[in-house]
């Protein structure tokens, strides 16, 4: 950070959590001249308690840092448009990621909407993502050639890539990023738990927060046998042959080795989940050709820059977080890979890069 303290940078609004990242973020913005304010998202989940906790961290660094910290309680809004629609999905067949849902609807939507009707310029978190913004000009013939200037805005990854979370936001629209600010971007986990401790931050020694966020457990299967009604079914190999009954094929995915069931004569890999017949299909193959993909349908796409890449230009695209780009080629929203790749289950984010930078992505159809 900058030894110098730049004034009269506007108002910014900062999503709080209690953890380290939030925290930096916020002290960041307040070193750089930022008018700051704080506000706590209170989200539905399981575990009521932990909240009280989080509410207690976020406020303290507020108070050292001498700005105010509101509280914006979205439980309602992220119940039904994430929790539910995640176990919705889930029940159907698909393998949708709450976090992406959760940054389209909650924090770059209510939580953005709510800090311009508190007079705020921008909104802030704890993203390792990195917004890079650019004066573009385009001219245009009327009654007189007039110069258009405007800012156009890129998103990319983060500098630390075992923390970078740029394929949650691939949703992200001009509009939103001119209005968005992630300071962590340039920065390693590493260095943010520094500043941490360094400006003596209340929350320095507090630990990661688990994957998703309203479920206590490390794992989501325990998540979907409460909330879901679960139906039993045959598993069978690729030939009929019956080994034994399953517990409800949301609580599986292709590819899954471990906690199948069939013990003693393994191992056995899921290779197809058939809803129509409820049945679960089984390979001693790991590489059976059913796990492979190399074509596939994307709905519901976004792109950054309003446009589709161009057929011609270089792309991959990362079917998980934390996975390699594959190179693709796009041509009306279907996608093929430049190699067939395992395991690429529907319902699944398909992200776009060229390079570093973020160019979109859609949800991956049956």
């Amino acid at each position: 950070m900058s030894k110098h303290t730049i004034k009269n940078k506007g108002k910014v609004a900062i999503a709080m959590s209690g953890g380290v990242d939030s925290s930096v973020t916020a002290a960041m913005l307040k070193k750089q001249g930022y008018d700051c304010i704080g506000i706590f998202m209170k989200l539905w989940t399981e575990k009521k308690t932990g909240y009280k906790q989080a509410y207690i961290d976020a406020k303290k660094v507020a108070n050292k840092l001498g700005f105010p910290l509101y509280t914006l309680d979205l439980q309602k809004p992220f119940k039904k448009i994430v929790v539910d629609e995640w176990l919705k999905e889930y029940k159907n067949g698909q393998t949708p990621n709450p976090c992406i849902r959760c940054n389209k609807f909650i924090k770059f939507d209510l939580l953005l909407q709510k800090a311009k009707s508190l007079g705020c310029d921008y909104l802030a978190t704890g993203h390792y993502v990195k917004i890079r913004k650019q004066r573009t000009e385009s001219r245009e013939q009327k009654a007189e050639i007039l110069s258009l200037i405007s800012v156009f805005c890129s998103l990319k990854m983060a500098n630390d890539k075992n923390k970078d979370q740029s394929y949650f936001l691939y949703n992200l629209t001009q509009g939103q990023l001119k209005n968005l600010l992630f300071p962590l971007g340039d920065y390693t986990k590493a260095q943010v738990k520094t500043i941490a401790k360094k400006l003596k931050l209340p929350v320095y020694k507090k630990p990661e927060s688990q994957e998703i966020c309203f479920i206590a457990e490390k794992t989501h299967y325990p998540f979907l046998k409460r909330h879901l009604k679960l139906k039993s079914g045959l598993i069978k190999t690729l030939g009929g042959k019956i080994l034994g009954q399953h517990h409800g094929l949301p609580l599986y995915t292709l590819g899954q080795r471990e906690g199948i069931g069939i013990g003693g004569i393994g191992p056995f890999y899921v290779v197809k989940l058939d809803h129509k017949s409820n049945t679960l299909f089984v390979s001693k193959n790991r590489d059976d050709k059913l796990l492979f993909t190399k074509k596939f349908e994307i709905k519901n796409v976004s792109w950054i820059s309003g446009q589709a890449p161009k057929i011609s230009e270089k792309i991959g695209v990362k079917i998980r977080y934390q996975t390699k780009t594959i190179p693709c080629i796009i041509k009306k929203n279907i996608v093929t890979l430049k190699t067939s790749k395992r395991a690429i289950m529907p319902g699944q984010s398909a992200v776009f890069y060229q390079g570093q930078k973020v160019l979109g992505g859609g949800i991956i159809k049956k």
